[in-house]
């Protein structure tokens, strides 16, 4: 019972770790200033990225569910270690893309197993009912991690260089290794007491996936509402620095957008009580960050955009802890970390498309495409199917 309570502290380390991103609050000036690319350039680069981890996700899914979590995880920091070295290497677009695969490998490893290894951990103890509150917590470390490092990560680049910004990433990941490196591996709660062979794993867990029709429900409107949402990781920046905004300051609205989405992980039960249902809730955690897109595309007002950035982050992009909790509820223990990945990879392929198409809009006009984004996220939150019967904790 114990070594499963230390699963959940140390888990707790492994996500601020993980979340120590120096080059958060200057990822888009260090490929328009050091990596001397374009907009579009830095989108088709995180196409490569998604393509990657939609390439990545079953197979290492199935290895996490084959290996085991901790193998995965241990596997997600060597190659997080080894990425930013590589990306700070040289400024050319074609190290970008080998640094980009290092990157979707370490997130493909951790993808679904650090959820698995929680949600399997707190099963073994009968703590299934905490895992929403569990989950909230670990994501909180590592978004503490990236409200630490985004200033520290502008202040580097402003006072050394962008480079080093990149590089340091390489540090947290190292000893991240070694945590991994001492979970204890929960017991899988199936019939099969041996464990399949791997290509098994992998077909077990796609069919799972397309057979439940719960699953796809919720998983659409994950999908669609997060594509979107993110964005706004890539679009402040360019709006920063158009009303004037110095990029030492860059890492601090970096650190403010990551840390307020703390307390809204931390109050789900409470919002879902004020909105009178959970699925209340989510309509509005979708339909306001949609409106925020609209209103930064015609707002100058550096205040304002501060905080329609904030609100966006807050609420959109702390929705996929609450989704995640729910669809963990309607897959087997044995199958969780490659139906996990499965969605995950779904993600990945929509964002492979919207990528380029996002990177030419902007460069065409960043008003109006913020303007679009909102637009099309609030579309897709009226048109998703999920129920309150749907959304069980």
């Amino acid at each position: 019972m114990q070594t499963y309570r230390a699963n959940i502290r140390k888990i707790y380390i492994f996500e601020f770790l993980f979340g120590l991103h120096f080059i958060g609050g200057v990822l888009v000036p260090f490929y328009l200033d050091w990596g001397k690319v374009s907009f579009t350039q830095i989108m088709i680069l995180q196409s490569f990225f998604v393509i990657f981890v939609f390439l990545l996700e079953i197979p290492t899914g199935a290895v996490a569910d084959h290996l085991g979590r901790k193998t995965s995880l241990a596997f997600s920091a060597i190659t997080g270690t080894i990425a930013p070295l590589v990306y700070a290497s040289a400024p050319n677009f074609y190290i970008f893309v080998l640094g980009e695969f290092f990157f979707a490998l370490a997130v493909a490893f951790l993808s679904g197993s650090d959820v698995a290894l929680t949600y399997d951990s707190l099963k073994e103890m009968d703590l299934e009912k905490e895992f929403k509150k569990i989950i909230g917590r670990f994501k909180s470390f590592q978004i503490a991690g990236l409200v630490i490092a985004a200033p520290i990560g502008s202040l580097i680049a402003a006072k050394i260089g962008l480079r080093y910004s990149m590089m340091f990433l390489c540090f947290p990941q190292f000893i991240a290794i070694f945590i991994a490196m001492t979970f204890k591996e929960p017991k899988i709660r199936s019939d099969e007491e041996i464990k399949p062979k791997y290509i098994e794993t992998v077909k077990s867990g796609i069919r799972y996936f397309k057979g439940h029709r719960i699953l796809k429900i919720l998983a659409f409107d994950l999908v669609s509402i997060s594509a979107f949402v993110f964005f706004i990781i890539w679009m402040y920046q360019p709006l920063l620095g158009e009303l004037g905004v110095p990029i030492i300051y860059f890492g601090l609205v970096h650190a403010l957008l990551s840390g307020i989405q703390v307390p809204v992980m931390n109050s789900f039960d409470q919002l879902e009580k004020i909105f009178g249902s959970k699925r209340r809730f989510l309509l509005f955690s979708a339909l306001l960050p949609g409106i925020c897109f609209i209103l930064l595309g015609i707002s100058t007002n550096i205040t304002l955009v501060i905080i329609l950035i904030s609100l966006t982050a807050a609420f959109g992009m702390s929705r996929g802890i609450l989704f995640r909790n729910y669809m963990n509820k309607y897959i087997e223990s044995h199958n969780r970390a490659t139906v996990n990945s499965t969605i995950s990879m779904t993600y990945g392929f929509v964002s492979a498309i919207l990528y380029p198409l996002v990177g030419l809009m902007v460069e065409w006009s960043l008003n109006y495409s913020f303007i679009i984004i909102g637009t099309l996220t609030i579309i897709c939150a009226l048109f998703s199917k999920v129920e309150e019967e749907h959304l069980i904790d």
